[in-house]
């Protein structure tokens, strides 16, 4: 073994990790590979690891307190849901993740997703094949210039998506309560308190963590206070949203919407969501790319390397 330590890969659903493998291997240290699916697995195969790299393995806070010298825990992606960031905190132990990787494609899926509801392509595709020829679509379809385009949140992908929305003539809004409504203003976007924001969006994109405050931010009572036709988009975290709420909602024709994450997944198979024929579903797609990857992996490995290295870390969660 290395004078160096263990770097511990839980898991991983890529092609290969010969990037990491190179780049650790270069810096002295050995490299575990394992895909490890219960917690057992996890603390006898991370105990000595002197940093963790990890996807969707649940690291529990029986995993953490289990470490013995572990430096840094790192995950591959963008939401840390799987981490137990207290137990980490407690046994000071950084968690970082990898945010910037994917910008680009889930600001383009976003768009790609609003525009389609926008512009009713599913539905008039489904008229068109059943046989119905239409020269105006099947509901209300206003111009995009008399549209609101607003996102639940203001950081790194929602400045993306209301670029991208920008360039489409919509009128743009946000809401987070971070920042101040000056810097929106100056970036042509219209700050606005959460119940404005629900109640006068005609499409409502969702770019916030997942958290207890966040949990179902998107329930029944919210919902039933958007503007008829509303347009829902979340390629964010499907904890965001109330799922089963929001499928009713779509059958009732109060609104309609675009999902790439869900609470569950796989969504399962007798999700009513499933049946809402006016929901456009994608199986969390928004963060690829053939560029994405290979930069997610990069991106994740080096920032291994400088927590071990006790350099400044890009991306600290705790």
């Amino acid at each position: 073994m290395a004078q160096s330590g263990k770097i511990f890969i839980t898991d991983y659903g890529f092609k290969d990790i010969h990037q990491e493998q190179t780049l650790f291997e270069a810096a002295g240290y050995d490299v575990q590979a394992n895909k490890s699916s219960t917690e057992e697995e996890l603390i006898a195969e991370s105990e000595d690891a002197v940093a963790l790299l990890v996807q969707w393995a649940p690291i529990t806070a029986d995993v953490i307190d289990k470490l013995q010298r572990c430096r840094i825990i790192v995950r591959y992606g963008i939401g840390v849901d799987n981490v137990d960031l207290a137990a980490a905190k407690r046994n000071g132990i950084p968690v970082c993740n990898i945010p910037d990787y994917c910008i680009h494609e889930v600001a383009d899926h976003t768009i790609s997703l609003a525009l389609s509801l926008a512009r009713q392509l599913t539905e008039t595709h489904e008229q068109l094949i059943a046989g119905k020829w239409e020269i105006v679509p099947p509901r209300p379809m206003p111009a995009f210039q008399d549209m609101l385009f607003a996102t639940l949140g203001y950081g790194r992908i929602a400045r993306e998506v209301l670029k991208r929305a920008g360039s489409f003539h919509f009128k743009l809004g946000a809401y987070d309560p971070y920042l101040a409504g000056d810097l929106l203003r100056d970036e042509g976007v219209e700050p606005l308190l959460f119940d404005e924001l629900v109640a006068t969006a005609d499409i409502l994109s969702l770019h916030l963590p997942l958290s207890q405050h966040t949990q179902h931010i998107i329930n029944r009572e919210v919902i039933d206070k958007m503007k008829p036709g509303a347009i829902l988009i979340n390629t964010s975290r499907g904890g965001l949203v109330d799922t089963v709420a929001l499928a009713y909602a779509i059958e009732q024709g109060k609104i309609v919407a675009g999902m790439d994450v869900f609470e569950t997944e796989p969504l399962p198979s007798d999700h009513p969501l499933r049946f809402a024929r006016k929901a456009l579903l994608t199986s969390h797609t928004a963060w690829y790319s053939e560029r994405s990857v290979p930069t997610l992996q990069r991106m994740a490995a080096e920032e291994v390397l400088r927590g071990l290295s006790g350099i400044q870390l890009k991306n600290r969660i705790t």
